[in-house]
């Protein structure tokens, strides 16, 4: 079993930055690929980024390509996500996910274990 818990959420100006962290429960936190998700009010969940076990490899979507970076401690079982630019448009709740995959995937069908989230607000 793997627990994820969020953090770092608030509340930012456009333009400004956060950095969310999810600290996991799992022994073995190194073997798991790890993802970031939002979800707006109204909308489906989706994904934000996912970075493999090894921390080698990352993916994002096109809308937070160049303004989020997603990383991981493994010594720390956290993971990372440094969001600059922020937009409006990206004020969701953010969700922490871990895959038993070793490899970076943006499915959402690919990730067992959820956080309870983070909520993001962006004003303009």
């Amino acid at each position: 079993q793997v627990q994820l818990v969020e953090s770092g959420g608030g509340l930012v100006q456009a333009g400004g930055s956060l950095r969310l962290s999810c600290a996991a429960s799992a022994s073995s936190f190194g073997s798991y690929a790890m993802g970031w998700f939002r979800q707006a009010p109204g909308k489906e969940r989706e994904f934000v980024a996912s970075i493999s076990s090894s921390g080698y490899s990352t993916y994002y979507a096109d809308s937070v390509k160049g303004r989020f970076t997603i990383s991981r401690d493994n010594a720390k079982n956290t993971v990372y996500l440094q969001m600059n630019s922020l937009k409006p448009e990206d004020t969701a709740v953010y969700y922490c996910a871990a895959s038993r995959r070793y490899s970076a995937t943006s499915d959402r069908n690919e990730y067992g274990y959820w956080g309870q989230g983070t909520q993001v607000t962006v004003s303009s």
